[in-house]
C-alpha cells in the first residue's frame, strides 16, 4: 500500500519519466507533422489548457493579491531575464577553453537567454504548493517580455562573433567558422 500512496504522490515525475522512456522507445510519434502534431498541440492547445486550468483553480482574490506583489514580480524577471543569462555566459566563457563543440556553446547561450517554459512553471510552482497565481502572471508576463530580451542577449552575447549576422530582425549563424 505505501507504494501505491507514494505513486499517486509522485504522478507528475513518474509521467515525465513515462513520457521521455516513451519518446525514447518511439521518437517519431511526437517530430513535428508526425501523429501528435506537436507544432500546434504543444504550441496552443497545452499551453491554452495550462493557462486555462489554473485560471479556474484560483479565485478571484489570489489572482488580484498576486498583482501587487511588485517586489516578487521584479525579482523573478530579473532574475530569469538579466542574471541567468549573465550567469550562463560566464560559464561558458570558462567552457570556451575546452575542446568543447562551439555550436553547442552558442546552442547554451541561446537556451539560457529563453525563459522557463509556461507550462512547467505553472505545474511545478502547483505540484510543490507555492503562489500558483504569481506563476501564471509571472510566466505570462515573462512570455511577453523574452521575445525581446531574448533579442538583447543574443546580440550582446552571439552576434560579436564572426559567425553571426543580424539582418533583418533576426541573428543568422553561418556555418564554417
Amino acid at each position: 500500500m505505501r507504494l501505491l500512496e507514494r505513486m499517486r504522490k509522485e504522478w507528475f515525475m513518474i509521467g515525465i519519466v513515462l513520457a521521455i522512456a516513451g519518446a525514447k522507445l518511439e521518437p517519431s510519434i511526437g517530430v513535428n507533422g508526425g501523429p501528435l502534431k506537436p507544432e500546434i498541440t504543444v504550441s496552443y492547445i497545452a499551453v491554452a489548457t495550462i493557462f486555462f486550468n489554473s485560471g479556474l483553480s484560483l479565485k478571484t482574490e489570489e489572482l488580484t493579491s498576486a498583482l501587487v506583489h511588485m517586489r516578487l514580480h521584479l525579482f523573478i524577471q530579473i532574475f530569469t531575464l538579466a542574471f541567468f543569462p549573465a550567469t550562463m555566459w560566464l560559464f561558458l566563457q570558462l567552457l570556451s577553453i575546452t575542446p568543447i563543440n562551439e555550436w553547442l556553446l552558442k546552442g547554451l547561450q541561446t537556451v539560457g537567454c529563453m525563459p522557463p517554459p509556461v507550462s512547467s512553471a505553472v505545474i511545478l510552482t502547483k505540484a510543490v504548493g507555492g503562489n500558483e497565481a504569481a506563476a501564471i502572471f509571472n510566466s505570462a508576463f515573462g512570455s511577453f517580455l523574452a521575445g525581446n530580451c531574448a533579442k538583447c542577449f543574443h546580440i550582446l552575447y552571439l552576434a560579436r562573433s564572426q559567425s553571426c549576422l543580424w539582418r533583418s530582425g533576426h541573428l543568422h549563424f553561418i556555418r564554417g567558422h
